[in-house]
């Protein structure tokens, strides 16, 4: 019996494991990652038992289901009292220094060339650390993990909505004073219903003053009136996360046509309700609308996740083709809060090696050349 020919694959990824290991190795940024949401969960465990902090776990198994059980789809503010717990072990700086090297460390693992740490200075300060001792910490940290790994780190200066403005005018200040030597933006965080973002506006008004780059959490917990107040009111450079953008055209329209990055991260967004499902989030939708969409981890403890986690589960939901996946690491070497001079050289590196990756992957497969540029 004379045999059929074998089915040519539908996917231009291969199987599973070769699209995992192809997003791993693909040279990428991550644009929007918290310091205090990313540590090691060992990490954790071990300082939480030399510091003798309280925790609601002490194993592994039991650290996972408490985390899980925080990121199971109820609130932004349900969300974040995972922060509670980590925060009380960074509080000195051996701590911060720690994690800030680990996490580039993981990054760089992955891959990840250029990495923008936020977190907010103010919450690190109970045992007497002064805010710029925490800026050196996580910066000392990451120039560490910079010389070991050659991975390009900056680090990103939070407000905190539901604090006061005073405060954000503070770290608003400190973000000035260290731009330059390690900062390279300046964000406001935290819930968004009830605490708007133009409370903050003197603190903006601070950093844009002096030229330092702006980013604003918006449009994940609030509709598109929060982002176009971070557009107005704070002059906003990237949008983080930016779910909700689609409920104004208006606003829609602006972001679109100035070229307004969206810092979007897909599985803290299902994990705090901004969506409900990933089928149903508008990352698909804002990529072929022309949306500047990138994709980041947000809280890689939190959120159990990774670069390449990420990306995975975005090609899965959203049916995108290596073409797609290219398209959208550009746009986050594009984005990056760096000098245009050096950005260029990152991105022309990045792409270099993006295309000889995926032209090995498409030679393995038995692709033409260009099938999927």
């Amino acid at each position: 019996m004379r045999r059929s020919r074998a089915r040519r694959r539908t996917s231009p990824w291969g199987d599973r494991a070769r699209r995992i290991s192809l997003l791993r190795a693909l040279p990428k940024t991550d644009l929007h990652v918290h310091l205090d949401g990313s540590l090691r969960p060992s990490t954790l465990l071990e300082l939480a038992a030399e510091q003798g902090a309280e925790l609601p776990f002490a194993s592994l198994p039991e650290l996972v289901l408490a985390f899980s059980r925080l990121a199971s789809g109820v609130s932004l503010p349900e969300y974040l009292k995972a922060f509670d717990w980590t925060l009380r072990v960074l509080q000195d700086r051996a701590s911060l220094e720690r994690v800030a090297f680990e996490l580039a460390e993981d990054a760089h693992k992955e891959n990840v060339r250029y990495m923008e740490v936020r977190y907010c200075p103010a919450l690190h300060t109970r045992k007497r650390l002064s805010m710029e001792e925490t800026v050196e910490a996580v910066r000392t940290g990451l120039r560490r993990a910079e010389r070991a790994t050659g991975i390009r780190t900056g680090t990103i200066i939070c407000g905190i909505r539901h604090l006061s403005p005073r405060l954000s005018v503070r770290l608003a200040e400190v973000a000035v004073a260290y731009k330059g030597r390690g900062v390279v933006g300046f964000d406001l965080a935290g819930a968004e219903k009830d605490y708007p973002a133009k409370a903050h506006r003197p603190a903006f008004n601070r950093v844009q003053k002096h030229h330092v780059n702006v980013t604003v959490h918006a449009g994940e917990a609030f509709g598109a009136a929060s982002i176009d107040q971070a557009l107005r009111y704070c002059g906003a450079h990237r949008i983080g996360h930016g779910t909700r953008l689609k409920e104004d055209r208006e606003v829609f329209a602006y972001v679109r046509d100035h070229r307004i990055p969206l810092e979007m991260c897909l599985t803290s967004n299902v994990q705090t309700g901004a969506v409900r499902k990933m089928a149903s989030h508008p990352f698909r939708n804002y990529l072929k609308a022309g949306i500047r969409v990138t994709v980041n981890t947000d809280n890689r403890l939190v959120s159990s996740t990774s670069m390449t986690a990420e990306l995975e589960r975005a090609v899965t939901a959203f049916k995108l083709t290596p073409s797609d996946v290219r398209y959208i690491l550009i746009n986050g070497f594009k984005s990056a809060f760096l000098p245009y001079e050096e950005k260029g050289a990152l991105l022309r590196a990045a792409l270099t090696e993006m295309d000889r990756l995926l032209d090995e992957a498409r030679a393995v497969e038995g692709e033409p050349s260009r099938d999927l540029l």
